[in-house]
């Protein structure tokens, strides 16, 4: 029978990680996810200079960091996460894999690069961030793949499969991928367009015809990600206590606007949890 846990964190960089502290301090049942513990943003920061007592680079507060994480037990579960559905209990999906928790934190950052102008307006028309999810529904079509990082080629391999084409457009270096109906493009993609669903990505050289595009990035838009979660500018809509307009979910750092800073970060971190906590135990009394 699947675990239901108390608190669900989606997210592995600083809030995620201090909600996941914070729980297991207060003995709550919860699954900490995310792409990469911590970060690859923190593991290439040149100096921290904003959080207590931490001097030196990115690399030497992720090894503090990593100390603590392994003295208190505190374990990661690598997943990118795609959907998140909000019931009692809400869940949570990533890729095949399904999770069950009673209360959510998000904390999944913000993720400009891949960005696309019309990205949000054909969401569900035609616009994917699940090549898991949705790369059967493309079965001989022309598709566009965004793919931010390296480690995201993978999942462009694996809409091949289904389309006739993929046309990929990588932000990163010297991209090659092994099956034949990939090409690669060097040009930047700009806009997604079309009537009822999408029917081209327009590019810095000009538009290309295609049934439907994909962002392969680390996290999706929280709106994206949950539905019915009001958002503002691109940030969760938050409580001081970190919750959010539906009941249960709770956000914390990046994904709830400026500052970016991970002093922040932890701070929200841990009065969501403390907020997820209390929800749960008002949950309980009824």
């Amino acid at each position: 029978m699947q675990k239901t846990y108390d608190v669900i964190v989606i997210g592995g960089g600083i809030a995620g990680y201090s909600a996941a502290l914070t729980l297991n301090s207060l003995k709550r049942s919860y699954l900490w996810l995310g792409t990469e513990r911590f970060g690859r943003k923190l593991l290439s920061a040149e100096y921290v200079r904003n959080y207590p007592a931490v001097t030196g680079n990115g690399a030497a507060f992720a090894r503090l960091l990593e100390a603590q994480c392994a003295r208190e037990g505190i374990v990661f579960t690598p997943a990118r996460v795609n959907g998140v559905y909000a019931g009692d209990p809400f869940t949570v999906t990533a890729g095949e894999q399904v999770y069950s928790g009673r209360a959510v934190i998000l904390a999944t950052g913000v993720e400009s690069a891949g960005s696309l102008k019309g990205e949000e307006a054909f969401l569900g028309r035609g616009v994917s961030y699940c090549a898991v999810c949705d790369g059967a529904l493309y079965r001989n079509k022309t598709i566009a793949a965004i793919v931010v990082g390296e480690e995201f080629a993978q999942e462009a391999e694996y809409l091949a499969g289904f389309a006739a084409n993929v046309y990929a457009f990588c932000s990163y270096p010297n991209a090659r991928f092994s099956a034949s109906n990939i090409r690669v493009f060097s040009q930047r993609p700009l806009a997604v367009e079309g009537g009822m669903r999408v029917e081209r990505l327009v590019t810095s050289a000009g538009p290309l015809a295609v049934d439907g595009v994909f962002l392969l990035k680390s996290s999706a838009p929280p709106a994206a990600l949950c539905g019915g979660l009001e958002t503002e500018n691109g940030a969760v809509r938050t409580a001081r206590d970190g919750s959010t307009n539906l009941a249960g979910l709770f956000a914390a750092g990046d994904v709830t606007g400026r500052p970016y800073q991970y002093v922040k970060a932890a701070g929200e971190g841990c009065m969501a949890a403390y907020a997820a906590h209390a929800y749960l135990q008002s949950k309980s009394c009824k």
